[in-house]
This record gives structure tokens, C-alpha cells and sequence, in this order.
């Protein structure tokens, strides 16, 4: 009997030659498309560049070395270093992650301190007249730390872009606070104006800061899936060793790197399986829920092939090692979720792809403007002051809080339903989703054995038989053994005391009770099956096990993993919603259809049996249909087709690998979470969308009014603090969500 199925089959070599480049310095989408284009017109290669896990996936022909990529990236501007060919090998490298959170955390709070004061300075009239012109110079010299170096970040993504002839959002940024930083000094230092935007610099950097400090953290915690996946392995194993001497096998504890295929090792119970392999002595139960899904506890005896990362039940297994290293399922796993978060299209978010052609139009005509009131013969200070009130009425403040603001307020009130949604570009695959792909094994199900039935022959009472096969089960551990004892005192039987219990392994146990010899198991451990019985086991509704005495079986016990109390009206739910339910599950089809019955999905979309390759070749199947697919899973073999879904959603119950791969995680063991989930997804990003509308809308309408002369840089700058404000309110709208 065998834990798992067939491993993974091994990746072919071919002439191309493949590395994944490690990127720095990508801030948007469009530095990820230069990069890619640039890397792409190299003849021969062909990359793909992810903004989300900074990191270029590229193919490239021997006659290229790896520095000549490395070398093209450097001179687009960015920063970039291989990353470790061995699989095993391929932790992602998260120091870096929290070396660069911990820089823009420390320019975040400095902003936000010093932002805080000069407003108070600026807009509270007391303090502002009791410090007159001081007040303006306390201003300026708070607020240059902030613009010099709070805001570095991105002036350099500014310049970077302008040495490219494009622009980003970062060059909005850059621009406006430029503007208003120049205005104001130039009119501190030479008194033309009363009019100063200090504030405008400090508090736009300050909000745009803390935006930027949450997106970078979103997009580490994505990254930790494949470390979470290494995690997951044994570290270390007892390698049996042949002395030749004596002839005898000795233990000796090895790193699990060192294990090589042909090794034999031991697994105690308890312990995890260090590799894929084949039992050579012994004989046990395994839980392989956490790899392949299935529910209950499988018996493995010498023969049986079992798969790495497993967990070892009761007894003591030797097993010879038959992959190691990169052949490993577990290994493949992890190669499964790094392909299926490379191969994700980069997302483009929508301020970014209006900013590209906003900006340049922006310094046209704040350059138009200026050379305009020039030629009609109007003061410098006046075509200034135009120019400059253009340029402030541009500065995206609102456009920079739309995405956080909206975020922020949204994950809080998921917060509050269980719901953790990873990031605004999660949002976008809400709407488009018809299809929600369903795991059974702690999704649907609870995800642990529970006592189901009981089927007797003749007159024996349902009672008496329970009583007999839980007094002894009551002496194993077995999980099974132990979900028929739990079953038979929730139903208020007391069990009777055992004597001469003997543990069968692989078959059940037998002992003791009231003065008769009972045996509980397999159909082999008697010699009579009456057809009632035996047509209970063939009815596949979970783990049944016979129980007699005097050589007959006499009742049949039936273990399942039973659905949610919720899954029901759930699955309910997401069809009102307008999704499709599919059911997938590594369980075996008895149990899978059984599952869909109850819970209300068609049997037509239900598929049983699959290992974790096949999960995410179906994710893909149903897209390539056409589909847009939302997968909800918690296990480990889940990993890959959640990070491979348009929209993963991973059981908080679940490993930390599945909430690491999926872009929504639901905290609470209750499916109906899903539809809670999509159902917020969706209004957040209406919400986000009214905003950037809101933040473009303004900017369009005010410019013209700003360039005629009609608004003053200090009226454009209140337009613009109110613009703010306004796309703060409208996200908090999002407090009032209910289900």
C-alpha cells in the first residue's frame, strides 16, 4: 500500500540554457516590462521578469554567459545577481527583504514625525502666527531631511526612469514634491510670496512612504513560500551503515543533504520521512495528509514506497532511499510553486499606466503655461506661480493614497471576518473569477476521522458492537482506533476493560473483553465475512474496519472525514456569486463523490485520486478552457495550484506554505469565508478604482484652471490636501462591509 503515488517526473536538460536572475531596483510594473524587453531583444533569449518576486526567469543560448545578462540589466538601470541552480538549494534570499523594509520603515517613521510637525506649524493658525517668519524656517528645515532623504527613493526611480525617456509614478512623486520643495524656499528666501508648500513635501512623502513600507512587506511574505516548502523537509537522518568488521548495521545521524540514493535510514514514530524511498523492514502507518492530501493515515509494510516529509505513526520502518535531493516529491513541489509564480503575468497596476502618459502631458503644459504667460507680456512671478500652481495641482498625493488608503481599510474589515487579503494586485482576479476550484481534506471537510456508522448482522445491537470494538481500540494509538473510541463516548457507552491486547500491525487488534476474545480489522482476520459486511466495505464511505469474535465478523465500523457544518451553504453561496464549484481532492472517488453530494456540488466536477502534479495541471487546464480559477486550499500539495490559480485562497488551518502561496488566506476553518473573501475583494477594489478615478479626475479638470492662472499654488494645494481627504473618507466606507 503505497503512502503517495508516483514522484514527479525529472526535469530533461536540453541545449538552452536556463538562470533566474535575483532584480533590484524595480518599483513598478514598467520596470519589470524594460527590463524584459531589453533582455528579450538579446537574439536567442527569451525572459519573463516578475515585479512581484524580483526576479527575471531566462532562457539564453550557450554562446551567452550569464554576466552578459547581468550586464544588460545593470545598464537598464537595475541590479541583478543569479540565484543558485540546485533546486534544493533555492531558499529565496530573505535577508535582503528585511535589509530593505528596515531602511524604508526608518525613512517612513522619520517622514511621518517630521511630516506631523510642519502641518501643525503650517495649518494650526495659532501656532502659525505666534511663530511668523521663524514658522517658515522651522518649516524648510524640517522638511529638507524629508525631501533630501526620506524621499530619495523616489527621486532615484525618477532619474532613472528620465534617463530611459519614460516615467512611472515615481516621477510624479519626484516632480511635484520638487515643485512645491522649489517654490517654497525660492519664496522663503526672497519673500516674493507668503504662499509655501512645505507641508505638501513632508506629508505627501510621508503617505506615500507608509504605502510603499506595506507593498514591500506584501510582496516579502509572497516570497516565503518557497522557504516555508524547504522548511518542511527533515533536517537531519539515521543513516544505516555496514561495519566491516563485524557485519553489523550501525546508526549514524547525517545531515539530510548527505543522504545519497541506495542509503538505508531509519524512521522512528514520530519522525518525519527524511526522503522518497521503499521500505525495507517494518511496518506502520504514515500520515501523508501534509503531501498528498489524503485523510486518513495509510499502513505501509515492507515493499511500500513512501514519500519524504510524511510523518512516521507507531512503528519503527527502515527504508532505502530511492531519490534525494532535487528528485524528490517534495522537492518537485517547490519547483511547481517557483513556475507558477514566475510564469504569473507581472500586474500592471492602473496608476502606473496612466501616469506613463500623464506626467509628460503634465510638464508640457506646466512648461506651455509658463512660456505663455511669458509672451503676453506678464511678470516672470506671475507665469511662475502658474507653472508651479500646475505642477502642484499635478502632485498625487490622492493618487498615491487611493491603492493604500483603500487596502488598509478593506484587509482591516477582513480582519475582523477572517479574511487576509495580500495585496492590491490580489483585487483584480476577484472580479474576473467564474470558477472556484474546491480541495476536500480539511477545506470542505474537518480533516480529521470521526465515527460515522455502525452495520451489525443478526441480533447483535449497534450498541453492544460499538462497545466491543471501542474497548479494543481503546488499547492502540491508532488514529482510526482512536476516532472509534472517541465516537463510542460521545454516544455515552462506557467501555469495558481489556485484557491481552495484541496490536496487529497492518491488519487491527485483538483482546480481551468481558471474558471473549474481540478482534477489530481487516476481512483476512476471520474466517467467516458475512455478505451485509462485506458489501458495507465496498461501499467506499470512508475507513471501514470488521468486528467478531470466534473466527465471524459480526459488525462493520465506519471512519470518514465528514464536511463542515458550513460547507453546504458555502458552496451555496459562491453559486449566487455567479462561480462554478469543482471539487479536487487526493482522497480516493467513494469518499470525493460522497463529499460532493452533501455539500451540493455537481459529481460532473468532481476529481478524486490526483497527486499534487495533477492539482496543478488541472488549475491550468480549466484556464486554458478559458476559465478564470480561484483555488481553495490548506495542505502542502495545494501549494503549487494555488500559486498556479488566478486566485489562490488558502485555509488558515492549513500549512504555512499554503497561506504563503495563496493570495487570500482565510483565518477561520470556515469555507464560507470564500465567498466573504471575493464578495470584500470585489467592493475593495470598486472602491480603489473610484478613487484613482477620482485622483485622475481632479488632476484633469484642475490643471486648465491652474495654467489660465485661476487657481494660486496655495488653492491648488488645498484642491489638492482635499482631493486627499476625499479618497480617505470614500475607503472608509469599506469599515461599514457586511456580509
Amino acid at each position: 500500500m503505497s503512502t503517495t503515488t508516483k514522484p514527479l517526473p525529472p526535469t530533461h536538460e536540453t541545449d538552452v540554457q536556463h538562470v533566474d536572475l535575483a532584480i533590484t531596483g524595480m518599483t513598478c510594473a514598467s520596470c519589470s516590462a524594460r527590463i524584459e524587453r531589453k533582455l528579450n531583444k538579446i537574439e536567442g533569449v527569451e525572459a519573463s521578469v516578475n515585479l512581484a518576486t524580483e526576479k527575471a526567469s531566462v532562457s539564453y543560448p550557450a554562446a551567452l554567459s550569464v554576466a552578459d545578462l547581468v550586464a544588460t540589466v545593470e545598464k537598464t538601470g537595475y541590479g541583478a545577481t543569479p540565484l543558485a541552480q540546485d533546486r534544493a538549494s533555492r531558499a529565496p534570499a530573505m535577508t535582503h527583504d528585511v535589509v530593505d523594509q528596515t531602511s524604508l520603515r526608518l525613512r517612513m517613521v522619520v517622514a511621518s514625525v517630521l511630516a506631523a510637525v510642519v502641518a501643525i506649524l503650517h495649518m494650526v493658525p495659532p501656532v502659525a502666527d505666534a511663530m511668523g517668519t521663524a514658522g517658515m524656517w522651522a518649516q524648510f528645515v524640517l522638511t529638507l531631511p524629508v525631501y533630501l532623504w526620506a524621499a530619495w527613493p523616489f527621486h532615484r526611480a525618477a532619474i532613472i526612469n528620465a534617463r530611459h525617456l519614460s516615467s512611472t509614478m515615481d516621477t510624479l512623486v519626484s516632480v511635484g514634491t520638487t515643485a512645491a520643495m522649489g517654490w517654497s524656499v525660492v519664496a522663503l528666501l526672497t519673500g516674493f510670496s507668503h504662499d509655501m508648500y512645505f507641508e505638501v513635501v513632508a506629508v505627501v512623502t510621508a503617505f506615500l512612504l507608509i504605502g510603499r513600507y506595506i507593498e514591500a512587506r506584501a510582496k516579502a511574505q509572497g516570497r516565503s513560500a518557497l522557504q516555508s516548502l524547504m522548511e518542511l523537509g527533515a533536517k537531519d537522518v539515521a543513516v544505516l551503515r555496514h561495519e566491516t568488521g563485524s557485519g553489523a548495521w550501525t546508526e549514524h545521524r547525517i545531515p539530510v543533504d548527505d543522504l545519497r540514493s541506495g542509503d538505508r535510514f531509519v524512521v522512528r514514530p514520530g519522525e518525519k520521512v527524511a526522503t522518497d524511498g521503499r521500505i525495507v523492514d517494518g511496518s506502520s502507518s504514515i500520515d501523508a495528509s501534509m503531501v498528498t492530501g489524503e485523510s486518513m493515515p495509510v499502513e505501509v509494510s515492507a515493499g511500500d514506497p513512501v514519500t519524504g516529509a510524511t510523518v512516521n505513526g507507531h512503528g519503527r520502518l527502515v527504508v532505502e532511499a530511492t531519490r534525494v535531493g532535487a528528485e524528490t516529491t517534495l522537492a518537485r513541489i517547490t519547483q511547481l510553486v517557483e513556475q507558477a509564480q514566475t510564469g504569473k503575468a507581472p500586474v500592471q497596476r492602473l496608476a502606473d499606466r496612466i501616469s506613463a502618459v500623464f506626467v509628460p502631458i503634465v510638464l508640457v503644459i506646466a512648461v506651455l503655461t509658463f512660456l505663455i504667460w511669458l509672451l503676453t507680456s506678464n511678470p516672470v512671478t506671475d507665469g511662475l506661480a502658474a507653472a508651479v500652481a500646475v505642477l502642484i495641482i499635478a502632485c498625487p498625493c490622492a493618487l498615491g493614497l487611493a491603492t493604500p488608503t483603500a487596502l488598509l481599510t478593506g484587509t482591516g474589515r477582513g480582519a475582523e471576518l477572517g479574511i487576509l487579503i495580500k495585496g492590491p494586485q490580489i483585487l483584480e482576479s476577484t472580479r474576473r473569477v467564474d470558477t472556484v476550484v474546491l480541495d476536500k481534506t480539511g477545506t470542505l471537510t474537518t480533516g480529521e476521522p470521526v465515527l460515522t456508522d455502525v452495520l451489525t448482522v443478526g441480533n447483535l445491537p449497534n450498541e453492544a458492537a460499538l462497545k466491543a470494538a471501542a474497548s479494543v481500540e481503546a488499547g492502540s494509538e491508532h488514529p482510526i482506533a482512536q476516532a472509534i473510541v472517541q465516537g463510542a463516548r460521545d454516544r455515552g457507552i462506557e467501555l469495558k476493560p481489556l485484557t491481552n491486547f495484541v496490536n496487529l500491525p497492518g491488519q487491527g487488534a485483538r483482546a480481551g473483553v468481558g471474558g471473549t476474545e474481540v478482534t477489530v480489522g481487516k476481512p483476512d482476520l476471520f474466517d467467516q465475512v458475512p455478505d451485509q459486511l462485506l458489501a458495507e466495505l465496498a461501499a467506499g464511505r470512508g475507513t471501514t474496519v470488521l468486528v467478531g469474535w470466534e473466527g465471524t465478523a459480526r459488525a462493520a465500523i465506519t471512519v470518514a472525514d465528514t464536511p463542515r457544518t458550513s460547507s453546504a451553504a458555502a458552496v451555496a453561496r459562491l453559486r449566487e456569486l455567479g462561480l462554478t464549484p469543482y471539487l479536487l481532492t487526493g482522497d480516493n472517488e467513494h469518499t470525493a463523490r460522497r463529499v460532493a453530494r452533501e455539500v451540493g456540488i455537481d459529481e460532473t466536477h468532481v476529481d478524486a485520486g490526483v497527486l499534487p502534479q495533477d492539482k496543478f495541471d488541472h488549475i491550468r487546464a480549466l484556464q486554458e478552457q478559458g476559465k478564470v480559477v480561484a483555488m481553495v486550499g490548506d495542505g502542502v500539495n495545494d501549494a503549487a495550484a494555488l500559486a498556479q490559480a488566478d486566485l489562490g485562497m488558502a485555509m488558515g488551518s492549513g500549512t504555512d506554505v499554503a497561506a504563503e502561496s495563496a493570495d487570500i488566506v482565510l483565518m477561520r476553518s470556515d469555507v464560507d469565508t470564500v465567498a466573504d473573501a471575493i464578495g470584500l475583494s470585489r467592493k475593495t477594489l470598486r472602491v480603489i478604482q473610484q478613487n484613482l478615478v477620482w485622483a485622475f479626475g481632479y488632476n484633469t479638470l484642475a490643471i486648465p484652471l491652474a495654467a489660465l492662472g485661476l487657481l494660486t499654488p496655495m488653492i491648488a494645494g488645498g484642491a489638492m490636501a482635499m482631493s486627499s481627504v476625499l479618497v480617505v473618507l470614500n475607503s472608509l466606507r469599506l469599515k461599514a462591509y457586511k456580509r
